[in-house]
């Protein structure tokens, strides 16, 4: 069964997709990725996707980065859990993972193109609109500041037609789902 959250607008609402970010960080650049197919097509964002059956979600980080980049980063954590409430279209449950040490070369592939960038010079404007809301807060919260054990931030954002309306944080203090937990498969009931 689908988790069920309280979010700011709604009691009871369910995502119907579940995604991870990866925001692999070298000193003060940051791996990101301009899309090149499927959702969020022609943003720039860290490397992620959808959840797979059988996976957790930290697997999940780490196999998408590869996928997108060729890059394997292991993830050191999760730093945030995003829910997109979407008024005209589906709903999301983000995972936001930092990770520190990578091997392998950068590659474009089919999905993405991989590049470096300084955390000075993020490209908001060429981002999600949410991105320049809880991307620094993130950066802040444990990535490139001394709180590297911080709990996560849970957000909250208000879209309708990929417009955002609100955001805020969420009430919740800790991760709706757990990050090392295979997926299982969502029967309704």
């Amino acid at each position: 069964m689908r988790p069920t959250l309280r979010t700011l607008w709604q009691e009871a609402w369910q995502p119907e997709f579940v995604g991870t970010l990866l925001f692999l960080v070298d000193r003060n650049r940051v791996l990101l990725i301009e899309k090149k197919t499927g959702h969020g097509m022609g943003k720039i964002n860290a490397p992620g996707g959808k959840w797979d059956i059988g996976e957790s979600l930290m697997a999940c980080a780490r196999r998408e980065m590869l996928e997108e980049t060729g890059i394997d980063a292991q993830p050191l954590g999760c730093v945030g859990e995003l829910r997109f409430v979407e008024r005209d279209g589906p709903q999301w449950l983000g995972y936001v993972f930092v990770a520190r040490q990578f091997s392998g070369a950068m590659t474009e592939t089919p999905e993405a193109r991989p590049f470096w960038c300084d955390v000075e010079g993020i490209p908001y404007h060429q981002m999600w609109a949410d991105d320049a809301i809880w991307l620094p807060k993130v950066l802040e919260h444990g990535v490139l500041g001394d709180k590297p054990d911080a709990p996560p931030l849970v957000y909250d954002f208000l879209f309708t037609g990929g417009k955002l309306l609100e955001h805020g944080p969420s009430h919740q203090s800790g991760l709706s789902l757990s990050i090392h937990a295979p997926r299982q498969e969502w029967v309704e009931e």
